[in-house]
């Protein structure tokens, strides 16, 4: 028989004698099938408590500066040990962050911000301060903060949530920042579309409310300062988290879905007849501040971990990727408390000693160390600790669209998964009509010699899986070659 192809996630169709799969796990899709998802690689030692917000900022010499955020404090990690040092206001504790709330980080030149809704807006200036203060200018405390061109841009403002404000022209920290009228700093306030839910910076902006979403576009020389157009009608932002950035792209997740929106273009659906309905009946949509996405730099997908119904207070279990440009989704069983594309800080020869008295000891690959390198999706683990997604591959599961006909049952005796995994298990589950649950088959480890999963049944409608344990080493899966033959109409 030809090869049947582990087809496109999609687990809002049926899969009967179609293309789509709908059970995929711990997998990447690529241009040949799919490829294995990387376990979680700790990089620093632990918060102190749950990470609930973090952030990179670069340097002018080009070296990395991280930032976190825990319920009421802000830290640096020290690029030597990797411990976590607490830069807050005067050592003190802030107001708790509200449980539904992230802290939320921008940078502009020397300045990295860092706000929630319950402080004032707090800065650090990467050439000079110890610990993060108030910044000048009495700004507004907000929830959200991002860069717009040469503009500051807060929303989610406390007493006046339908409103977004900005900083004067490349005028961010001094006591005029936040003056209306001086050097083009002002205010917007929206008649309709509900509470701002956040802002996505660039260039120009795309300013996200509860039932609108419309792009900011700076206008030099006007006294509009910013020229702002509605893009959509009764569409705006479900998840104030869920917004990601990647290059020119934005990502985010509506009510009706999740779309993207390409340079200069409106919302466009992504999950329709996809992923949609499946994750919106998955999400625990009591806790949105876990459903939040980030990009990876690296490559061409972003990211969005969520809260299942079935999860753990507290931490995300799932991961939902997107490649943009295979257009395909996919998800990652990842238990973690904050999601975000970061760089690695650098490293001397003589820090080295710092992390182990023993090369043949460190965790990662010394070509990790670079003095400063491209971001990529990282995250922090629920034992508070950020890493990379460096180790050893997950367990991963892909099963092939179910194959069968009215007319005629079939006799399966076995299949051969097309893959360069060495080890891996299969099985084959069926069902005798399309009204009945399918029954899963016990696995059989793949015979090393003919390459075989060699199993018998006899059925109408069978799926193909295998399963690859964790840690396997091997590169792609494309599908399988089953070995069957029909076997009469009863």
């Amino acid at each position: 028989m030809p090869l049947l192809a582990y087809g496109e996630y999609r687990p809002d169709v049926s899969d009967y004698e179609g293309q789509a799969s709908r059970n995929i796990l711990n997998v990447i899709p690529r241009g040949d099938g799919y490829g294995p998802f990387p376990s979680f690689s700790a990089y620093t030692s632990a918060l102190p408590a749950p990470c609930r917000g973090a952030f990179y900022a670069l340097k002018s010499d080009g070296t990395v500066v991280t930032f976190a955020g825990t319920g009421t404090k802000l830290y640096r990690l020290n690029n030597i040990d990797f411990a976590w040092v607490d830069v807050s206001k005067a050592g003190a504790s802030y107001s708790a962050l509200s449980a539904t709330a992230q802290w939320q980080f921008a940078q502009t030149g020397n300045f990295v911000f860092a706000t929630q809704a319950n402080a004032v807006l707090q800065v650090f200036d990467l050439s000079s301060s110890t610990a993060f203060a108030d910044a000048l200018g009495a700004p507004p405390q907000a929830a959200y903060i991002s860069v717009v061109g040469r503009f500051l841009v807060l929303s989610g403002l406390l007493s006046t949530p339908y409103r977004i404000q900005w900083s004067g022209l490349n005028n961010f920290n001094a006591v005029d920042s936040w003056t209306s009228g001086i050097k083009s700093s002002d205010f917007q306030d929206f008649p309709d579309g509900g509470i701002v839910r956040g802002v996505a910076g660039g260039e120009s902006g795309i300013v996200f409310q509860d039932q609108a979403i419309r792009r900011m576009s700076y206008v030099p020389g006007s006294p509009i300062i910013f020229q702002i157009d509605r893009i959509t009608q009764d569409k705006g932002l479900y998840a104030p988290y869920s917004i990601i950035r990647a290059g020119e792209r934005i990502f985010f997740y509506a009510g009706q879905g999740f779309h993207k929106i390409e340079p200069g273009g409106v919302p466009q659906q992504i999950g329709r007849e996809k992923v949609d309905r499946s994750f919106l009946a998955d999400l625990d949509k009591g806790n949105l501040q876990l459903f939040m996405g980030a990009a990876d730099p690296r490559a061409t997908r972003v990211y969005w971990a969520y809260k299942s119904v079935s999860g753990t207070v507290g931490t995300y279990d799932k991961l939902l990727g997107y490649d943009f440009l295979l257009d395909r989704f996919f998800p990652v069983a990842v238990t973690g408390e904050y999601l975000l594309g970061i760089s690695q800080t650098g490293l001397t020869l003589e820090n080295l000693d710092s992390i182990s008295s023993s090369l043949d000891a460190l965790t990662l690959s010394l070509d990790a160390y670079a003095t400063a390198v491209q971001p990529e999706i990282a995250q922090f683990s629920n034992a508070h600790v950020l890493g990379f997604f460096r180790g050893p591959s997950l367990e991963a599961t892909l099963e092939s669209p179910e194959q069968g006909t009215d007319e005629n049952r079939i006799t399966i005796r076995g299949f051969r998964p097309i893959t360069d995994a060495a080890m891996l298990f299969g099985s084959v589950s069926w069902r005798d009509t399309p009204a009945a649950a399918a029954t899963p088959g016990a696995e059989v480890l793949v015979n090393a010699r003919t390459g075989r999963c060699d199993l018998r049944r006899d059925t109408r409608y069978s799926r193909f899986k295998v399963r690859i344990p964790a840690a396997t080493s091997w590169s792609f899966c494309a599908g399988v070659v089953p070995d069957l033959t029909p076997n009469g109409t009863l």
